[in-house]
């Protein structure tokens, strides 16, 4: 599978904001995590029905580049599990640049979730997501989900929630995706980077656009 397209530095906008990068959004949410408290979110199980959301237990960021090992927790803590973040690091190979590509983070999933073939690697090597890619991406978001499992996703850019929020991440980010609606058309993200934005809705257009050049990892 090629890599060069998602091998990119994920920074959240903390990170950005150090490294003078010029962005919007708050600069210091990734610095919450050590105040804040994790959040059960409740789960609904509605296979079947066009929708299921996943328990999450939340946990933010402890500093602005762990937002691969973060993602990763969020997404395991959907099965029950609660790794250490450091751990998670050091497995993924994540330093103050970040955590280099999906590929990265894919290994540790499996590790954990105990099966060798449960996630996957899936890349949108293009600028901007086409219709066949976003349908891919959608399906795979609705399969994992049933599956009882959350997608990890590498994001880039900026992009806007159903309740017209702005998330923006111009030198990359990695989110969990823990939930859907309307059979996919609709996804919850759990996002590391700050705990008063820990969870939001977004079409599925939206999220495959902000996925374009790098990828996510599935089942």
């Amino acid at each position: 599978m090629r890599t060069d397209l998602i091998r990119k530095t994920a920074l959240t906008a903390a990170g950005l904001a150090f490294t003078g990068g010029a962005i919007a959004g708050p600069v210091t949410a990734a610095y919450a995590a050590s105040d804040a408290k994790p959040t059960t979110q409740t789960q609904t199980d509605r296979k079947g029905h066009g929708e299921r959301e996943l328990g999450v237990r939340y946990e933010a960021q402890p500093n602005f580049y762990y937002c691969g090992p973060a993602a990763t927790r969020n997404a395991l803590s959907v099965q029950g599990k609660n790794i250490n973040v450091d751990d998670m690091a050091k497995e993924m190979g994540t330093t103050e640049a970040g955590t280099n590509s999906i590929n990265d983070i894919t290994p540790v999933l499996n590790k954990e979730t105990g099966k060798a073939d449960a996630y996957h690697s899936v890349e949108i090597s293009s600028p901007d997501a086409d219709g066949k890619q976003t349908d891919t991406l959608r399906a795979d978001i609705v399969k994992t989900v049933d599956d009882g499992r959350a997608v990890v996703a590498n994001i880039a850019g900026t992009s806007t929630d159903t309740d017209g929020g702005t998330h923006s991440y111009e030198g990359g980010h990695y989110i969990s995706v823990v939930g859907y609606r309307d059979n996919g058309n609709t996804v919850k993200i759990a996002d590391s980077a700050d705990p008063n934005t820990a969870s939001y809705w977004i079409t599925v257009e939206h999220l495959a656009d902000w996925i374009a050049t790098r990828g996510y990892a599935t089942s």
